[in-house]
């Protein structure tokens, strides 16, 4: 599913960019080398991100 239509930025690929940056929405795009451009897509990236590392955080906690 894309999640940033302006951009073309799929979820997946979301995911696992926020697995290698501790940044917020925007700072992620950007390890994508994207940049917001609308901007409608920012809230649901943001809680994707926090989901994918909560979930990240989890496993490794979970051996």
């Amino acid at each position: 599913m894309y999640i940033c239509i302006c951009n073309a930025i799929r979820e997946t690929d979301l995911r696992v960019a926020a697995l290698g940056h501790g940044g917020d929405a925007e700072a992620t795009y950007a390890t994508l080398g994207k940049r917001p451009n609308c901007g409608q897509c920012l809230a649901k990236a943001g809680k994707i991100i926090a989901q994918e590392r909560a979930l990240s955080s989890c496993e490794n906690v979970a051996i």
